[in-house]
């Protein structure tokens, strides 16, 4: 029996996973997020859209905190993270992608998803040199995390490759692989599509609602690539200016004349015909 984490019931289903309320950040003059608020509910698969220069990333990073806001909090099942440490809030069971890839080239796929266990790790240096059942078991348990996390995203044939050798869009999936392997209960994309082809974009599709019905992951993601948000995604949050400018179901959003204008820069005389997810496509890529 798989040791990933499991979809939650009763009570605690009913709680937000995570809570965005009134998030500002800042760069000296510059305000890249403003008043910034949305819930994101366990089990779903929540994007966070915009033009660019949004503030979508930025508000990535002050919800893993790589940012510290300037105002605004954020809860992650309801205890308050924003004040945290990075380790601390991964810790927590939030764990990310970035954006531009800086995976180790030289390592394997193996190794290189196995270094995202480390925080789990609880047997010290001594229990590890010598070899004691507590270090053998964990690294037991590590091995099937990193093997049931390749197989989730469909690297399962390709541990053994040096991932320097790897397309870029077979790296794409390390990295996602890679979070997995961190026991998140909250797993945040950041552009998981950018620079991959339209196949390699529909295996990351299938991946990301695979990972999210069999383990009960919630996933939060920034994307450009509406084909992709429009077909994995139960809620989307769109930013513009680093303010919320519209919050709901993917159809709502899809045929929201403030969206629509916040993409084509003026304001449409009527909200139909809504723009197609091909046409927001093409005016975010």
């Amino acid at each position: 029996m798989s040791d990933l984490p499991r979809a939650r019931t009763g009570a605690d289903q009913a709680a937000p996973e995570l809570v965005v309320e009134g998030v500002t950040v800042r760069f000296g003059g510059v305000t890249a997020v403003a008043d910034a608020g949305f819930t994101v509910r366990p089990g779903t698969v929540h994007a966070l859209i915009g033009p660019n220069g949004a503030g979508k990333s930025s508000c990535f990073n002050a919800i893993t905190g790589v940012y510290r806001a300037a105002a605004g909090t954020v809860h992650h099942r309801r205890e308050r993270i924003d004040t945290l440490r990075p380790a601390a809030i991964a810790a927590r069971g939030v764990a990310r992608t970035f954006q531009n890839l800086v995976l180790p080239g030289e390592l394997s796929v193996y190794d290189c998803l196995r270094v995202a266990r480390h925080h789990r790790t609880r047997a010290g240096v001594l229990a590890t040199g010598l070899g004691l059942p507590s270090a053998r078991r964990e690294r037991r348990r590590d091995a099937e995390f990193v093997r049931e996390a390749a197989d989730a995203v469909g690297l399962a044939d390709l541990l053994g490759h040096p991932v320097g050798s790897l397309p870029y869009g077979i790296r794409k999936k390390v990295e996602f692989a890679r979070a997995l392997c961190a026991e998140p209960t909250l797993l945040l994309l950041d552009e998981p599509v950018a620079g991959i082809n339209d196949a390699e974009s529909d295996e990351m599709a299938e991946a990301v609602l695979r990972v999210r019905a069999e383990r009960g992951l919630t996933v939060l993601l920034v994307e450009h690539s509406m084909p992709f948000v429009m077909g994995v995604s139960d809620h989307v949050t769109v930013l513009q200016s680093g303010r919320v400018i519209a919050d709901g179901t993917p159809q709502q959003v899809r045929n929201d004349p403030v969206v629509i204008a916040a993409y084509l820069g003026d304001t449409p005389t009527t909200p139909e015909p809504a723009l197609s997810s091909g046409e927001l496509r093409d005016q975010t890529s």
